[in-house]
């Protein structure tokens, strides 16, 4: 599967941004989907991971009641709607696949498949 990241930008502190991710190639639903984040200097890290259904979320703590994972499998995308974006937010985002959901949906080595990243960057 192919996967095509979209949606970055700047904002200031206390804006929003939706950010997309459109799969093409083998059947979207019976992927996984995560988004990732890495900021300069830093390691990559887990942001949000959606169930193939999108009945089941989880997110890390520190995006946690301001990011929203979703996705609509008849359009073969996922999205990430971000609120109330912080300095600390700027990186670059990427949207992940995985075909063989092991449980470990915050770990980036279980993922197959990665999108090419969309750059954030929020301004205090």
């Amino acid at each position: 599967v192919q996967l095509q990241a979209s949606g970055g930008g700047s904002v200031q502190a206390g804006g929003s941004l939706r950010l997309s991710c459109v799969a093409s190639g083998r059947t979207f639903s019976s992927y996984v989907m995560g988004w990732f984040r890495q900021a300069t200097g830093k390691e990559r890290e887990f942001v949000a991971y959606i169930s193939r259904s999108g009945g089941s979320t989880y997110y890390a703590d520190s995006v946690k009641g301001r990011f929203t994972i979703s996705r609509d499998n008849t359009k073969n995308t996922t999205y990430l709607q971000m609120n109330s974006l912080k300095p600390e937010d700027t990186a670059v985002y990427y949207c992940a696949a995985d075909g063989d959901y092991s449980g470990y949906y915050y770990r980036a080595s279980v993922y197959e498949y990665w999108g090419q990243g969309t750059l954030v960057t929020v301004s205090s």
